[in-house]
């Protein structure tokens, strides 16, 4: 029998996460069975039967139980982190290094240009001289155009009749 070929780490962290659910289901149910002083929710879930159970006393031993299973919860949480992280650094230091091979390429690389500087936006410009714009004819003067005719003006319009005031009609 080959005792050396077990993998004893792999079966510790397993046995110990089993233990550890255990003691949380424990803990929770030691904890909702508490009698709080407003009588809240251990009532709900049985407190009398804990006096029964475990007598008069049954604070002192919930308590006790309580301090001891968060104790032990502490104690196998900083296990298990060992024990995991001895696991983590025996598989890294075990997996084989392969070296990473150099692949040559077959494009070939042309040689580093010194990159352009820009140009200015006069250099940009076309060199041909062509005019922006035509030259537009000035507006003529009030002198070249011709004077309109004066219009009469529209005649005023005729008067309400006298003795009828639209005041005391009260028409609009």
């Amino acid at each position: 029998m080959n005792l050396a070929a077990i993998d004893w780490l792999s079966i510790s962290i397993n046995l110990l996460l089993v233990v550890f659910v255990i003691v949380c289901l424990l803990m929770i149910l030691l904890i909702l069975m508490q009698r709080p002083k407003q009588e809240g929710l251990g009532a709900a879930f049985g407190a009398g039967v804990t006096d029964q159970v475990f007598g008069a006393r049954t604070t002192n031993v919930l308590q006790r139980g309580t301090v001891y299973l968060g104790s032990l919860f502490f104690l196998l949480s900083l296990t298990l982190a060992v024990l995991i992280g001895h696991k983590n650094k025996k598989i890294s230091m075990l997996a084989e290094k392969t070296p990473v091979a150099k692949v040559e390429s077959t494009i070939p690389v042309e040689p580093q240009q010194e990159p352009e500087t820009p140009k200015s936006l006069i250099e940009e410009l076309p060199k041909d001289p062509t005019p922006a714009k035509e030259a537009t004819p000035a507006p003529p003067t009030p002198a070249d155009t011709p004077a309109k005719e004066a219009t009469p003006a529209p005649p005023a319009a005729p008067a309400p009749p006298a003795g009828t005031s639209l005041e005391k009609s009260g028409e609009p």
